[in-house]
């Protein structure tokens, strides 16, 4: 499966001042779950609360072969890893 970069941004953020709202988050696990073929390697990143991480990180558990997390400040580090290598 090849990588893909899931921005947590473009969950929610359809203009520039759009903020994450918790009463949509349920629609939020659903686009990215949609968005993130079964199996794949994923990185999250983007500007999002950290309570949307990890409901989104959750979520991928399970469906997500492995799931890393990326910022400028940590680079990347290693959520969970399923590969059986």
């Amino acid at each position: 499966m090849h990588p893909m970069t899931l921005n947590l941004e473009t969950l929610y953020k359809k203009n520039p001042t759009d903020t994450a709202k918790l009463v949509h988050l349920d629609d939020y696990v659903k686009a990215a779950l949609a968005a993130v073929p079964d199996g794949a390697d994923v990185t999250l990143t983007g500007g999002a609360p950290i309570w949307l991480y990890l409901k989104i990180a959750h979520a991928l558990h399970g469906h997500a072969r492995i799931l890393t997390y990326e910022s400028p400040v940590t680079g990347v580090v290693e959520i969970f890893n399923h590969n059986p290598r």
